[in-house]
């Protein structure tokens, strides 16, 4: 039988982030996309994903999703099959980028998470292309349905996350390593640094893409996510 997939979105993000992902793969396995929103820490949520997956399935994160399915690999490693982790970063949150998340949950609070989705946020994490206002709209109708409590959720899990660089020097399962070649949220040297971590993964760095490559290259990822799901 066709392992389930579990896709975790990143932050402020619902399963439309891998539609296209969803419609490449829904045909031949069930594809879980679970809520991610819930807790402030990256344990508790990881924890509740656990309790919805099922007891053995393959595992993709991208962003906050991906630290998410590394915090997964550290509790209960023994149910992830394979694992795909997308434009993320393995380390602990700065001291600097921590406090920066500081006015913008204030903001959030104030009633302005659009603005500051639209001002401060995803604008600069998108590459140039024909199909970025779309992407962006799609983000910012996401995010709004989300709403203002999971905002400061996920930021406070952000701010206190742990370093996972041990978790991926103990991987054992075939493991890709994937990011937008024009990501400066999570750029390409982190994921060298994870292919790197990670016994035999592979990475796969996708042109014409920034933080957003299910969106904005789907088809080049789901050639990646295939070729990883048939390892």
């Amino acid at each position: 039988m066709t392992e389930p997939l579990v896709l975790l979105p990143g932050m402020m993000c619902d399963a439309r982030l891998f539609g296209p992902q969803i419609d490449a793969f829904g045909a031949e396995r069930d594809v879980l996309t679970p809520s991610i929103g819930g807790h402030e820490n990256v344990h508790d949520i990881a924890s509740e994903i656990l309790r919805g997956a099922p007891e053995s399935f393959a595992l993709a994160g991208l962003s906050l999703g991906g630290i998410l399915a590394m915090e997964v690999m550290r509790i209960a490693p023994e149910r992830v099959t394979r694992l795909a982790l997308m434009d993320t970063n393995p380390k602990a949150e700065t001291d600097s980028v921590a406090a920066l998340r500081e006015p913008q949950i204030a903001k959030v609070r104030a009633g302005q998470l659009a603005e500051v989705m639209r001002d401060e946020m995803k604008p600069n994490y998108l590459a140039d292309g024909p199909g970025r206002a779309a992407v962006l709209d799609l983000v910012l109708d996401m995010a709004m349905g989300q709403g203002a409590e999971v905002f400061i959720r996920q930021s406070r899990a952000l701010q206190t996350r742990p370093d996972q660089q041990e978790v991926l020097r103990s991987l054992v399962v075939p493991t890709l390593i994937l990011c937008g070649a024009e990501d400066s949220l999570c750029p390409l040297h982190r994921h060298t640094l994870m292919a790197e971590l990670v016994p035999g993964a592979e990475l796969v760095v996708v042109e014409g893409a920034g933080h957003l490559p299910t969106l904005e290259q789907p088809d080049a990822v789901i050639r990646a996510m295939k070729a990883w799901l048939a390892r």
